[in-house]
């Protein structure tokens, strides 16, 4: 069987390797490319004869994915599938598995990351000093009152991580978890979150519920002075309505390490150029555990599907 790894999966040469090697003992034909194909016939001469196709975080589409002519299965080398067209994959009998969970770590520590950087204003701290000039007043975590937004696996260690800083936790998911519960994570309206909470952590999937579930009415709700963190996606929040309450002082702070299209980032987008904000490219995920983790993972949901027993599934 031919498998195709459409694009980098971020790894280094010797993992690569070792996939390559494991793959082969399983009786594939693997090929690796280095690079994201540039358009729709690059796809289909990459594709040719591929029963199986990994991809990361290109956007692939129906003009991708109907030049995939053999491809049976579809190993996404990410946790959210949004970029991809999952109902032409349904319509094609395409099956499509994620890599579920693979950067819950990762995510969780630059949501802290983020956290800190607004509150104890690490990048304005850093030019200061290097320009032999001094401190400026921060804010502490210890205490305040932090809200998750969506307590999935990310969502839920994040929660576990603000009550260890000592934060007061509250939630809003269309599922409630006991174990949070349990250890004192109080579950409240969206609403109530918003204006309640000093930091407030979004740990949706975008999806057609989610498409800014954060609105301008929600932002309107938040205190002046606290801050929003968005490791999730960018199409979760009102990114406009955001800008305009960062610029006008409604609100103190903003991390955001996603935005409505992928980096390289348009520097002409309102939260480029917005005040107090903290911009990372869309790097949560990226470690090199979370990385090697998820190459592994996906190479391995082949072998599950190739078993008749396909998991992670996104349809």
């Amino acid at each position: 069987m031919k498998i195709v790894v459409m694009e980098p999966l971020g790894i280094s040469a010797y993992e690569q390797e070792e996939l390559l090697q494991k793959a082969a003992k399983n009786g594939h034909e693997t090929v690796f490319y280095n690079s994201r194909p540039d358009d729709a016939n690059e796809v289909e001469k990459r594709a040719k004869g591929a029963e199986v196709v990994i991809i990361a975080n290109m956007p692939f589409k129906r003009d991708f994915i109907e030049k995939c002519h053999d491809m049976k299965f579809l190993s996404v080398a990410f946790a959210g599938v949004d970029h991809v067209d999952i109902q032409y994959c349904k319509e094609k009998g395409i099956i499509v598995s994620n890599a579920a969970n693979y950067s819950t770590n990762a995510v969780s520590e630059l949501t802290f990351g983020l956290a800190i950087s607004v509150l104890r204003k690490i990048p304005e701290s850093d030019i200061l000093a290097k320009n032999s000039k001094t401190k400026i007043v921060g804010t502490e975590l210890y205490g305040k009152k932090f809200g998750v937004v969506g307590t999935g696996a990310i969502g839920s260690r994040v929660c576990n991580i603000a009550k260890a800083f000592g934060c007061d936790v509250y939630a809003y998911s269309r599922t409630e978890k006991e174990e949070l519960k349990n250890i004192g994570v109080k579950y409240i309206a969206l609403n109530e979150l918003m204006s309640l909470c000093d930091i407030i952590s979004l740990h949706v999937p975008f999806n057609s519920g989610t498409d800014k579930i954060i609105s301008a009415e929600m932002i309107k709700l938040m205190k002046n002075n606290s801050i929003i963190i968005n490791t999730a996606r960018g199409g979760v929040i009102d990114s406009q309505a955001l800008a305009d309450a960062l610029n006008l002082d409604k609100i103190a702070g903003a991390g955001i390490d996603v935005l409505e299209k992928e980096p390289p980032f348009d520097t002409a987008h309102p939260l480029i150029s917005a005040k107090n904000t903290v911009i990372t490219p869309h790097a949560a995920f990226a470690t090199k555990e979370a990385l090697n983790t998820r190459a592994i993972m996906v190479f391995d949901n082949v072998e599950f599907w190739k078993k008749g027993t396909p998991r992670n599934l996104c349809w």
